[in-house]
């Protein structure tokens, strides 16, 4: 059986990130073992600070991008934010979080973890984040975040200490270099030929997936 391989890059503390994800979860509930997404990290929010002090210093500064954080995602329906999203709480750097998701897809590929972790994983650090104003740049935060999603602390921690998470996030970061990623979110389709960046809606993702099931074998893609 054909089976769609995408690779999803994203950044945690992106709100197209936030947005999405329910369109990914929503392409494995459809297509089942039919698609397989592999998650990767792009470091968009690396440097909080510094992106807010080159992109947002003369647009009212954190102020003014927590203002067009709540004003996008006013209009989806499925994402909650808090009012104080952004102002409450500004993490230093997505890069934690990243490190503790790798840590957590290492557990599911090894059968350490269920199948999903990751995702469910993601979706949980993001909701702390935008919904909660948790700090998910802290440690302690995102070990409770993570047992809160079914993923056990004592299991994580050893693969955050011992490098292994640290091994796993460098190669994530040599994909986007070696992919030239500049964007969160960005999905990777038919070994690079398609690829999906930003706010793309479900039904285009979708149709994306059922012309690669449905081509001939050998043939490339017409659209």
């Amino acid at each position: 059986m054909e089976t769609v391989r995408i690779t999803h890059f994203s950044d945690a503390l992106c709100v197209w990130a936030y947005i999405s994800q329910m369109r990914c979860d929503e392409l494995v509930a459809q297509f089942h073992d039919r698609v397989s997404i592999d998650y990767r990290y792009v470091q968009v929010f690396g440097s909080v600070r510094a992106k807010m002090t080159a992109q947002w210093s003369e647009r009212g500064g954190i102020q003014g991008y927590a203002e067009h954080v709540r004003e996008i995602a006013s209009g989806f329906e499925h994402v909650s934010i808090h009012p104080e999203v952004w102002l409450k709480t500004t993490p230093e750097s997505s890069m934690p979080s990243h490190l503790f998701l790798c840590a957590v897809r290492e557990l599911e590929v090894r059968g350490d973890a269920d199948l999903g972790s990751q995702a469910r994983a993601a979706w949980a650090v993001r909701e702390a984040f935008f919904r909660e104003c948790a700090d998910i740049a802290v440690r302690s935060v995102l070990l409770e975040v993570g047992e809160r999603a079914g993923v056990p602390a004592a299991r994580v921690e050893p693969l955050l200490d011992g490098g292994i998470a640290h091994a796993a996030l460098s190669a994530d970061l040599g994909e986007v270099r070696d992919h030239t990623v500049r964007a969160s979110p960005t999905l990777m389709l038919d070994e690079d030929r398609q690829r999906l960046t930003g706010n793309v809606g479900y039904r285009v993702i979708e149709a994306n997936v059922r012309e690669l099931l449905e081509k001939p074998t050998g043939q490339q893609s017409w659209c």
